[in-house]
């Protein structure tokens, strides 16, 4: 039944006016309207459902009072067609109840007055007044059954009604109540996968490789040879892991602690141009964020910064909300070392071997860092040790300023506002390097704005100016010696150490820039050997130090690997692919910035000042690997030519034998001269 086949009584206690012409005067009156001006030929079932519906509109205007459109108009036309069926059909099922007992009524007064009928017009008063009485009866009463039965239908009519509808456009208002500001911890909570932690194996690596990475800067900064101890013990609940990781580093002083390891974005290593692993003040702190995520258990910490001073132990949690330390523990303790940090981790995680595990990222930071020794107690009780091969520490490296190549517009403004120097030519020479003062004038000149202009009064189109001159000056590049590479010795003494081959070669490029921060790119072989011939090369991929063992595919050390024609090099290679042989390819990237695709640091972005110098430095191995090659293949054809003529001696001398009528002695003496021909021309 549709609404318009209602009663025009109940129609018009109903309609309502549309959106646009509803004001809050006239929501009064129309509500009034639904609970009193219903027509009196409408059942007391009727009266009973429009008042239920009438409430339900009045609580659904109050709720959307600024939302009355004519699609709100459409939805009450839906909720009252709903409930005119439901009116309808209650309507028939009394009307037919009625006739029902009219007729039995009926009936029984005809039955009375054939009996008795003298008696006839009382009977039939009589029977007029049962008729009367039992039509009295039928009528229905407004019971509390009813009521609750009529209620719970008009409340489900209309939320099913509701849950047909599409939701309404918000306000510009409802906009702005709902925006608020989001805390760092809290984006990094949501989005965990940016920082390596995608699932519980990776993230049991992530744990550890950021914990291993600000060990050995310490270290090396203190000037000490790093000692690293990591373990990974099963923890009561299945599928969690207690990680800890200790040091022998200079330790951590009391009140840095909490910052440094329960807030993100806190570090000392972002703000300057020095080589270093940790870049972002992430890494540590997120770790912790995870195992609390995860195990709900705070990360703890104990510290010692000298053996006259006492350990001190804390245990925190990140406040995300603030992304804030919030302190669970803080003591003083005993530790029986002369300093050094100590971290522990719980955290749900996932212990395998082989390929992308821990075992592989630790046998790769011996690699790359021999002076590094390193204790790893696995799950099952197992201890690892990579011992060092070497005790020369990392050279000193030293913090430099930005070189003018490598600023923005944007970044240029700002160090001019926040310059101390009182004009522009001393500032292009104090806060930039490789900028002298006779480049700055030069650089001012050509920006046409005078040299003794106050910084903070240069103006944006002036900056600007300021920065086209800049790119069209010869300028020096940045100085290296905040750069601390490898070296090929060094290179060649990790990779015998961890592989067993026939072939070593390492070369390390010179210095190059890209967008004003200085780069070098070092490459190692190994060839042969206990390697598989019938397999792909494996690439050993480095950044700082650091190994970096995911996204693979993204990165461009990679594409440097698989654009470079190892064919030329005496190798197998398919289009598009690695090369085939016993080959492990090595490469490094030392910087003072490396610029990583994501936060997680496993893949360096496509530059190409980057991939130029990664291929020159392959190329550079792929010939010392090719005379290898060609040596040792000419080498083996040697020796098959020799095992094949070595083989047919005999017969020659028993043929000269027979043909000269040699003895046996003399047979024997010939073999033996002919041995030493064919061995002195091979050789």
């Amino acid at each position: 039944m549709s609404f318009s086949s209602l009663d025009n009584s109940v129609k018009t206690s109903i309609m309502i006016p549309t959106g646009s012409e509803i004001t809050d005067q006239k929501n009064r009156e129309q509500r009034g309207l639904l609970s009193g001006s219903l027509s009196q030929d409408n059942s007391c079932l009727t009266t009973q459902f429009l008042f239920v519906i009438n409430r339900a509109i009045e609580k659904d205007l109050s709720l959307h009072s600024c939302r009355l459109t004519r699609d709100y108009d459409i939805r009450l036309g839906h909720v009252y067609e709903q409930g005119a069926d439901f009116m309808t059909k209650a309507k028939k099922k009394q009307t037919k109840k009625k006739t029902k007992t009219v007729r039995k009524a009926m009936s029984k007064t005809r039955r009375t007055s054939k009996k008795t009928k003298p008696k006839a017009k009382k009977a039939g008063g009589k029977g007029i007044k049962t008729t009367h009485r039992a039509s009295k009866k039928v009528k229905p009463k407004t019971t509390k059954a009813s009521r609750r039965k009529t209620k719970k239908i008009a409340k489900e009519v209309v939320e099913e009604i509701s849950e047909k509808e599409q939701p309404l456009h918000s306000t510009a208002e409802e906009m702005a109540r709902g925006q608020r500001e989001i805390s760092v911890a809290e984006f990094f909570i949501k989005n965990r996968h940016l920082l390596g932690f995608d699932n519980p194996r990776k993230a049991l690596l992530t744990t550890i490789k950021e914990g291993v990475d600000n060990s050995l800067d310490a270290c090396e900064e203190a000037g000490v040879l790093p000692e690293v101890r990591i373990s990974i013990a099963p923890a009561k609940e299945d599928n969690r892991f207690q990680v800890t990781i200790e040091d022998n580093g200079p330790g951590i002083l009391k009140k840095q602690i909490p910052k440094i390891f329960a807030k993100l974005l806190y570090g000392s290593k972002f703000h300057r141009l020095k080589m270093s692993r940790g870049q972002q003040g992430i890494g540590i702190s997120a770790a912790g964020m995870y195992g609390q995520l995860t195990t709900g258990k705070p990360i703890a910490i104990t510290s010692k910064i000298s053996p006259s001073r006492p350990a001190h132990h804390y245990k925190l949690e990140i406040d995300a909300k603030k992304n804030e330390p919030r302190i669970i523990v803080d003591e003083t303790v005993k530790w029986p070392v002369k300093r050094g940090t100590k971290v522990e981790i719980e955290l749900e995680a996932k212990f395998q071997k082989g390929r992308q595990s821990v075992e592989e990222y630790l046998e790769q930071t011996a690699i790359a860092n021999p002076h590094v020794s390193l204790r790893f107690m696995t799950p099952d009780g197992q201890a690892k040790v990579y011992k060092r091969v070497s005790k020369q520490l990392p050279k000193l490296t030293r913090e430099i300023k930005p070189h003018p190549y490598g600023v923005e517009l944007g970044v240029l403004i700002k160090m001019l506002h926040d310059t101390k120097s009182r004009t522009l030519q001393s500032f292009l020479h104090s806060d930039f390097s490789r900028v002298s003062l006779r480049v700055a004038k030069t650089i001012c000149e050509k920006a046409k704005v005078s040299e003794r202009s106050r910084p903070a009064r240069i103006a944006r189109q002036e900056a600007d100016h300021l920065l086209k001159a800049i790119n069209h000056t010869r300028i020096m590049n940045p100085p290296t010696d905040c750069l601390a590479p490898i070296g090929d010795e060094l290179i060649l003494a990790g990779l015998k150490k961890q592989i067993e081959a026939d072939f070593f070669t390492a070369v390390t490029r010179p210095p190059a820039v890209y967008r004003g921060n200085p780069f070098q790119i070092e490459a190692g072989l190994a060839y042969g050997g206990s390697l598989k011939a019938d397999g792909l090369a494996r690439v050993l991929r480095y950044a700082n130090r650091v190994p970096l063992l995911y996204q693979q595919s993204a990165c461009a050390i990679t594409r440097s690997v698989l654009n470079t024609s190892w064919r030329n090099y005496g190798l197998q290679q398919s289009a598009g692919a690695l090369p085939t042989g016993p080959l492990v390819i090595m490469v490094h990237i030392a910087s003072v910035w490396v610029p990583f695709t994501s936060e997680s640091k496993e893949a360096v972005a496509h530059y190409p000042e980057i991939i130029k110098e990664i291929r020159l430095a392959l190329q550079e191995c792929g010939r010392k690997l090719a005379k290898f090659v060609r040596r040792r293949r000419k080498a083996a054809e040697s020796e098959r030519k020799k095992a094949f003529i070595q083989k047919y001696i005999p017969h020659i001398a028993i043929a000269l034998r027979e043909m000269l009528e040699l003895s046996d002695r003399q047979e024997k003496t010939m073999v033996k001269q002919l041995t030493d021909v064919l061995e002195r021309s091979r050789s």
